[in-house]
């Protein structure tokens, strides 16, 4: 199914990005009782379609008006209902088909965003009290009050103020990136390929982690002095570098989700082996359950499975943009891939990508058609 976004598309020749003219797509409404169409179907989004990143997922329903729910003073507090940006909804299939991958860097500019990455997880793992070393041989018959003394294994707040930490951080790249990308095409008077709204949809992506997670604990002052102190750094560091070298910095981000994907598939395996028994039957938070279109019954590991499936999308994305030139066109700005492939591949290199996004434009002009 097409994304539903505003697509300007282009084509590769030589090498380069010539400009060719597709039909825009219209980008989803705020009025959400207004029927949509999957322009590659012609179908409406209310009826029956495939499951997973590239269309509805199959426990939609009839578009309703966004709900509110009030506060004393009667001013609404949340706001439910489809009014983020594009972000994927994953099958059964789709959440366990994550693999924990690593690229290996190539050149001089891969190996410093690598290196760097390794000192931002240093710092992030003493920031957020992070630790996690193997298990001893005879660790069968070690209780669990025994694992966590000897520092085998972190209990439930300890995951929480890593799970907050990360969060606060890993929004920052995308917001950075899409920012100067749109100060770019207003400098420069010209089209953006394609790149601003996957960078924002990462950016918000990120930030709804943070928001689910805070639903489950509220930092205190000290932790929220540190993360000013490392947002101030990070965001305006992040924001001379891209204005050095974009493809870096989005080598960077690929392998700091790398980190993140290992990050929440260890908590998954810490919550299925028992270890974190406060969290083995807790139930997933409202906001998650509407993000996400989780089951009313959805716990909080599927929760992480759902968060760890995003990590790997941002791990895919970002590798693959950063093998791209700076003025190619963005191969997701039509459709993604699923989790089949994200979750088991590193990435598109250009010629891979170029193939998909020709894939992409092949499908919509046969769409279009009458």
């Amino acid at each position: 199914m097409l994304r539903t976004a505003t697509v300007h598309c282009f084509s590769y020749h030589a090498g380069v990005c010539a400009r060719t003219t597709l039909p825009s797509v219209a980008r989803r409404t705020f009025v959400s009782n207004i029927p949509r169409l999957n322009a590659l179907s012609g179908t409406k989004a209310t009826e029956p379609g495939a499951v997973g990143v590239e269309g509805p997922h199959k426990r939609d329903k009839t578009p309703s008006p966004p709900m509110k729910e009030e506060d004393s003073s009667g001013v609404p507090s949340t706001i439910k209902g489809d009014w983020v940006l594009f972000h994927p909804v994953y099958t059964s299939e789709e959440l366990r088909s994550v693999d924990i991958l690593h690229r290996e860097s190539k050149t001089f500019s891969d190996k410093i965003a690598y290196n760097f990455v390794r000192l931002l997880r240093w710092g992030f793992d003493v920031a957020s009290g992070y630790k996690h070393k193997p298990l001893p041989p005879n660790h069968a018959n070690m209780s669990l009050e025994e694992l966590k003394k000897g520092g085998y294994v972190m209990d439930e707040r300890q995951w929480l103020r890593r799970f907050l930490f990360l969060e606060s951080i890993a929004g920052v790249p995308g917001m950075v990136a899409a920012t100067l990308r749109h100060l770019r095409s207003l400098r420069l008077l010209r089209r953006d390929s394609g790149w601003i709204h996957t960078l924002l949809e990462e950016a918000e992506n990120e930030r709804m982690h943070l928001m689910t997670f805070l639903s489950l604990r509220k930092p205190g002052l000290i932790f929220r002095a540190m993360l000013i102190g490392a947002q101030g750094v990070f965001y305006n560091t992040f924001f001379l570098c891209y204005m050095l070298s974009p493809r870096t910095c989005h080598r960077f981000v690929g392998h700091l989700e790398e980190e993140a994907v290992i990050t929440y598939t260890r908590c998954i395996q810490e919550i299925e082996a028992g270890h974190l028994p406060e969290w083995s039957d807790f139930p997933a938070p409202e906001i998650a359950k509407d993000y996400w279109r989780l089951e009313p019954s959805a716990k909080l590991l599927d929760v992480i499975y759902a968060v760890r499936s995003d990590e790997s999308t941002h791990r895919f994305v970002n590798h693959s943009l950063a093998n791209l030139k700076s003025n190619d066109i963005n191969p997701f700005a039509l459709r993604e891939p699923d989790m089949t492939v994200k979750g088991k591949k590193i990435g598109f290199e250009r010629e891979e990508a170029r193939k998909y996004a020709e894939e992409s434009h092949r499908i919509l002009d046969e769409r279009e058609k009458p």
